[in-house]
């Protein structure tokens, strides 16, 4: 009997965040040592707790959660995502235009497999959360990155993004505010997608899960609140904004003309109710958390602990010569610059695997977001600020004649 392959779709898979160095930080646990892990945006292993409300709407509910409920979701949680969705400004929709899924990562599937034929083309940023590129290649079809300008604040290229579209392009992924980038998108940005968007015919998903967590005085604008006439999946959850990421409670909202998507809409369904529902329990969070808007505010206003470890962060990467970079306004994320000549680096996971084994700090290099050059990474600005602040401080020490060329970090 001949040796099982890997299908050829999973090629072009990858999942830095807890890939290969991740498995060697496992290791290394195993022997007894320390590691940082500031790969992943998991705020309940650093601290962050189950809001009030959610406890209280958890309560004595063992049995509402043994029963399948609709495919598409329960109903009251449902309705509270409408309500939710429209109070951002989302025009046109009720609860039957709302897809509860285990996560946004089950949900961009069930957004991607009924809309791709083999090589269609989905235009996907880059710096950007390798959820959307590997769900594209699994879905049949192929990711095209356009770039997100470090120089403009890490705001789409438009010109790029118009120079990308093709006869067999099918849709524009925005992730807003972005992953790994940390960077909010201003309303101007988002119309002139839309424009391009309306221009050939295209969808829109955008990604939106952090948009509760913002900071800086500044307002998260939903992309599908600008413009009614262009399809759109507007995806979000309660993973990020109320710390819930083991809940798995995330959503798709479908908007703009029924008519483009009436036949789409029926391979959703097709996917929904193959996989019966959600996570029923978990459900059952939803209205409590969306009524809870003091959570996530508490976390982003100054004094609250995004706030301050975003703070922290910033001010040690200040003092690192060598990094440069753009101050994140939402999430919890930051996505620093390595002056590539000063350290010869050639290879970011070379780079970051030398930082592991040496701070016992583990990241995850710009490769793993998609990013073209060698030249980045991305911290998740989770741990208490005294955490954080020491921890950048020993990737100074450590940058501070470091060289990739030198046999001391082969």
């Amino acid at each position: 009997m001949e040796a099982f392959r890997k299908a050829k779709r999973m090629e072009h898979v990858h999942s830095d965040i807890r890939g290969p160095l991740y498995m060697e930080a496992l290791e290394m646990q195993k022997k007894g040592m320390d590691i940082l892990k500031l790969n992943t945006g998991n705020p309940a292993v650093f601290g962050f707790e189950v809001p009030e409300s959610v406890k209280r709407a958890m309560e004595d509910c063992a049995e509402e959660g043994m029963a399948y409920c609709d495919f598409r979701g329960r109903r009251d949680a449902r309705e509270a995502i409408c309500e939710y969705e429209k109070s951002k400004g989302i025009k046109g929709i009720d609860p039957d235009d709302i897809f509860i899924g285990n996560g946004v990562s089950e949900v961009v599937s069930f957004a991607l497999l009924p809309l791709l034929n083999s090589a269609d083309e989905v235009l996907v940023p880059s710096p950007s959360y390798s959820l959307w590129g590997n769900s594209v290649c699994l879905a049949g079809g192929r990711p095209v990155f356009y770039t997100c300008d470090e120089k403009a604040d890490w705001a789409p290229d438009l010109a790029d993004i118009k120079k990308k579209v093709t006869a067999r392009t099918k849709a524009i992924v925005i992730i807003n505010p972005n992953n790994p980038t940390g960077v909010l998108y201003q309303k101007e940005i988002l119309l002139e997608i839309i424009q391009v968007a309306r221009e050939n015919g295209l969808m829109i998903f955008s990604d939106e899960i952090y948009d509760r967590l913002v900071m800086d005085g500044k307002q998260h604008v939903s992309t599908a609140a600008l413009a009614e006439d262009v399809p759109m999946v507007t995806m979000n959850g309660l993973s990020k904004s109320h710390c819930l990421c083991g809940y798995r409670c995330g959503w798709m909202v479908l908007s703009g003309p029924r008519a483009l998507t009436d036949e789409y809409r029926e391979g959703i369904v097709q996917m929904t109710s193959m996989r019966l529902c959600a996570n029923a329990l978990a459900q059952v969070a939803i209205p409590a958390a969306l009524q809870d808007m003091e959570t996530p505010a508490s976390m982003v206003r100054p004094g609250g602990r995004l706030y301050e470890q975003r703070e922290a962060a910033v001010r040690e990467l200040q003092k690192i010569d060598g990094i440069s970079f753009v101050k994140n306004d939402a999430a919890f994320y930051i996505f620093p610059r390595l002056d590539v000549r000063k350290f010869g680096i050639t290879d970011d996971k070379k780079f970051a695997r030398d930082l592991l084994y040496n701070t016992h700090i583990l990241l995850v290099p710009g490769s793993g977001f998609d990013w073209h050059d060698p030249d980045h990474f991305r911290i998740v600005m989770l741990p208490q600020a005294e955490v954080l602040s020491d921890a950048i401080r020993r990737m100074g020490t450590f940058l501070d004649g470091y060289h990739q060329d030198w046999r001391k970090y082969a």
